[in-house]
């Protein structure tokens, strides 16, 4: 199975909870900036409205270069939920997934992802800097080479998601 797409322009397709836990995501990367680590967060909500886990990114902090707010969220609930449990999840993402991310999104079996700000916005925040290259390629195209079916809404909430990325990456 593919990605699925809603079709629907981002802002439209939204319903109030995805706007309560994207937005969540976005508080989440407010703290990993103020901690000193770039502004990512995450949160997995099961589909019974249970939070399962939220994370933000935690690279400058740790030292450690896959402490991105996704990874570390699919880390900590798949230690304690079942694959089951997280195939009906949704994943709430202040920034679209990058590969890893994307990646761990699909070994987590997590069904849906909602995200904010896109790579394509994030590189002007980004700038040209070698220190902060990504590999350019959608996690839509990684969810598209997916054997399961995994939703993929966004972007959305793009100037709320944005606002933590302001000054935050070029020097």
């Amino acid at each position: 199975m593919r990605a699925v797409e809603t079709g629907l322009p981002p802002e439209q397709a939204l319903n109030a909870r995805d706007g309560t836990y994207l937005r969540q995501a976005i508080a989440l990367s407010v703290t990993a900036r103020e901690r000193g680590n770039r502004p990512f967060g995450a949160v997995i909500v099961a589909d019974d409205g249970e939070v399962l886990a939220e994370a933000w990114n935690a690279n400058g902090e740790t030292g450690d270069c896959t402490a991105h707010a996704e990874t570390s969220a699919v880390r900590e609930a798949s230690r304690r939920h079942g694959r089951e449990r997280l195939a009906g999840s949704t994943i709430y993402s202040s920034g679209e997934p990058c590969v890893m991310c994307a990646g761990a999104i699909f070994w987590g079996n997590i069904g849906r992802v909602v995200f904010g700000i896109d790579a394509v916005r994030l590189r002007a925040f980004r700038g040209s800097r070698t220190d902060q290259v990504d590999i350019e390629m959608s996690c839509r195209e990684v969810f598209a080479a997916s054997t399961l079916p995994i939703e993929c809404l966004g972007p959305a909430l793009i100037e709320e998601a944005g606002a933590p990325h302001r000054g935050a990456w070029k020097d």
